[in-house]
């Protein structure tokens, strides 16, 4: 059986100074790719709102959704680490509710860890996890499940203020327990500070090559998404251009004929066929 990526190699690609890839996944099929191709963590992110299921931002997602494309990610990834993301309000109410649903992405799910938004406020969350065995990734930065709150999609920390503060939250977070944390939108000499002033691992997203490792939307990185392109994202393939050419030509062979050819059809015993091609000569004639 293939030995599955844990929390402690993680800690000890930081450790080593090797850099951390990860990328989001939301299904089976793409769950077998990536881990096939050795990214040792994947997320499912609450980003599947928009990439997966259309809507505009990552507050419509509900348990439900998550636990359903986590599902499908875990039958597919066998040696990944596997990180759910936890849905807008499914930790905020109490920590009881966040245990309850966090349990949930592990008794259900498979996962093998959560991740959650915020610093100092969700550190006693994350503390009661943890305790419970629960590894946890924290999310710092942009968060958008706040996205309202912070005014739009805004790099923040770019005061000494600000800076200060989110540090602070690392802090918390790492004290709190968790195993690494995300830095979505932070100025890259900020991210890479925190990287250093932290033992645990620190992922990036569009915060700069200073954190221990990177994360990306997988739709992002593909050229599947075309919605809205990030200034952080890369894209190392335009599939939404393959993908609209090979449906294109697809529709023109089937309407002219053209697919499917015999490659492509089953053939059957010739004498089987000349038995029916009798019987209803035969249902013909007596219907005359």
């Amino acid at each position: 059986m293939e030995k599955r990526i844990t929390i402690r190699d993680i800690q000890k690609m930081k450790t080593q100074g090797e850099k951390i890839a990860m990328l989001t996944a939301y299904d089976y099929t793409s769950a077998r790719i990536l881990d096939a191709a050795g990214i040792p963590m994947l997320l499912v992110g609450d980003s599947l709102g928009m990439v997966m299921l259309g809507y505009e931002n990552t507050l419509p997602v509900t348990m439900g959704d998550m636990l359903h494309h986590v599902k499908a990610v875990t039958r597919g990834a066998r040696h990944a680490l596997v990180v759910a993301d936890m849905p807008f309000m499914a930790y905020h109410l109490s920590a009881e509710q966040a245990l309850s649903n966090a349990a949930r992405f592990l008794q259900e799910g498979g996962a093998q860890a959560v991740k959650l938004e915020g610093g100092r406020p969700v550190a006693e969350t994350v503390r009661r996890l943890v305790a419970c065995g629960i590894p946890v990734m924290g999310h710092l930065g942009f968060t958008p499940q706040s996205v309202y709150g912070l005014g739009g999609y805004r790099v923040q920390g770019k005061t000494a203020e600000a800076a200060a503060e989110m540090l602070e939250d690392a802090l918390a977070l790492e004290e709190a327990g968790c195993f690494a944390v995300v830095l979505e939108l932070v100025p890259a000499p900020l991210a890479q500070l925190l990287s250093q002033h932290l033992g645990i691992p620190t992922i990036g997203i569009g915060a700069g090559a200073g954190c221990d490792g990177q994360v990306q939307v997988l739709h992002d990185m593909l050229g599947l998404y075309t919605d809205f392109v990030p200034k952080h994202a890369k894209r190392y393939a335009d599939l939404a251009a393959t993908i609209g050419q090979a449906v294109a030509q697809y529709a023109q062979e089937v309407k002219v004929g053209q697919f499917p050819t015999e490659k492509e059809s089953y053939s059957m015993d010739e004498a089987v066929l000349r038995e029916l091609e009798g019987r209803s000569k035969l249902r013909l004639y007596a219907g005359g």
